[in-house]
């Protein structure tokens, strides 16, 4: 990274940024956690109770939720996810606003002093966005800090906090190139945010071996789905969670309100929200779940419905969503993909609710042609209505041809989710 001259403008330091590592994603604590030491962020918390959150699908409706809840008891919060779909501003959020760009470049300028002095520490984009959210945390000190881990987990740059609480929600194939492709061996990863003697909330009933044999070998104590907390199945009146507080007293809750969101994700943040000491109040916890949003996740605007869903997982989550509230027209898929992910699985698991496909090309080196999905969409005996050289052109076609009675679903990237909302908010009538 050039030093010459200090950015002036949140736009101008993240395109410093983007350009100051050689490799975008550089998995390894060394480095991250040197320069948190510097800062002074390492062996404390950033606030009076931390939750870190981990898996491969899930993360961000658990952390929306979690602050949702938390915010509805009263707790001042700050919540850093990643990644963002229109500004980066949405990565950190304080008492449940986006926060303003003077606190983002003072961030920013820590972690450039620190990386400097005393000898330069080369850190990538996520690295310092992570450290610069963590000094902007600490110096406010709120009651309850919710991280979303990245890609990885035991060698992700948010693992430099010891969080009181630890969260897994779903263990998946994905990021093949950075975790591989075994099972056992991605759950591990993730499972690295755990600590001795510190709740694990294991927040699927299908997680892989390898990270109950984390807990176990890190001596973490386990509340997992399906037995130390359970949901049941919604119903007219709501639905039911039964949980576990800190000194492992049943916890009971009936008729909370559907958030819209995986009620797995939702019975996950009411365990760990226990876990941190919270007494939950059904009055509280049914006021958040029936308010919280997030962008792009079953976002439904109109007829449309935007997910960052992008590999086959998620894509059943959002057929069985689909399925679940059938329409009397057709159902079809704006699809764009990177060139990295599953897009066959993805398909796969779309198909039974697709009536007519949409592929679209994206931006960047990572990009996957809409040709391709085309092709792929062929074999898999799908109808193809239109190709499109990006996601807004994909729209625009569509938005002349939609029945009244129709819907879209647009996934496969949070590129392709953001183009959309971009579209939408440029003014673009979608239908």
């Amino acid at each position: 990274m050039s030093h010459d001259a200090t950015p002036r403008t949140l736009d101008a330091w993240l395109a410093r940024l983007e350009a100051a590592h050689p490799v975008g994603i550089d998995l390894g604590l060394e480095r991250v956690a040197e320069v948190a030491r510097r800062m002074g962020l390492a062996g404390r918390l950033p606030a009076s109770r931390v939750i870190s959150v981990a898996g491969t699908n899930g993360k961000g409706s658990t952390v929306a939720m979690l602050e949702a809840l938390a915010r509805a008891h009263g707790l001042a919060t700050a919540t850093y996810t990643s990644p963002h779909l229109l500004r980066y501003n949405e990565r950190l959020r304080l008492d449940g606003a986006e926060v303003d760009d003077a606190t983002l470049i003072a961030g920013f300028e820590a972690v450039e002093a620190a990386r400097l002095a005393p000898e330069p520490v080369s850190l990538t984009y996520f690295e310092v966005g992570t450290l610069a959210a963590l000094w902007a945390i600490a110096r406010r000190r709120p009651d309850l800090a919710i991280l979303e881990v990245g890609l990885g987990g035991r060698l992700d740059a948010v693992n430099v906090i010891d969080a009181d609480v630890a969260v897994i929600t779903t263990v998946a194939r994905d990021h093949a190139a950075y975790l591989g492709d075994d099972l056992d061996g991605i759950g591990r990863e993730k499972a690295g945010i755990l600590r001795a003697k510190r709740p694990a909330v294991l927040g699927s009933v299908r997680l892989p071996a390898g990270v109950h044999d984390v807990v176990r070998e890190k001596g973490a104590v386990p509340y997992t789905l399906g037995d130390h907390f359970r949901r049941g199945e919604p119903s007219a009146k709501g639905w039911r969670w039964v949980g576990r507080d800190t000194v492992g007293e049943l916890l009971d809750l009936s008729d909370l309100p559907d958030p819209g969101l995986p009620l797995d994700n939702a019975a996950t943040a009411l365990q760990a929200l226990a876990l941190v000491g919270v007494e939950l109040e059904a009055v509280a916890c049914g006021r958040a779940l029936g308010s919280v949003s997030l962008p792009g996740r079953m976002q439904w605007l109109g007829q449309w419905c935007l997910d960052v869903g992008h590999n086959p997982h998620a894509a059943a989550y959002l057929a069985r969503r689909l399925a679940a509230r059938p329409c009397a027209g057709r159902t079809w898929v704006l699809l764009g993909m990177l060139a990295d992910k599953d897009a066959d699985g993805v398909i796969a698991a779309l198909a039974p609710v697709a009536d007519a496909w949409v592929p679209v090309t994206l931006a960047g080196e990572r990009a996957r042609p809409a040709t391709d999905l085309a092709e792929r969409l062929a074999a898999h005996g799908a109808t193809v209505a239109w190709l499109a050289e990006a996601p807004e052109a994909g729209a625009e076609w569509l938005a002349q041809c939609l029945a009244p009675e129709d819907r879209v679903l647009v996934c496969g990237s949070f590129f392709t989710v953001a183009a959309i909302l971009a579209w939408k908010q440029s003014g673009a009538t979608p239908s």
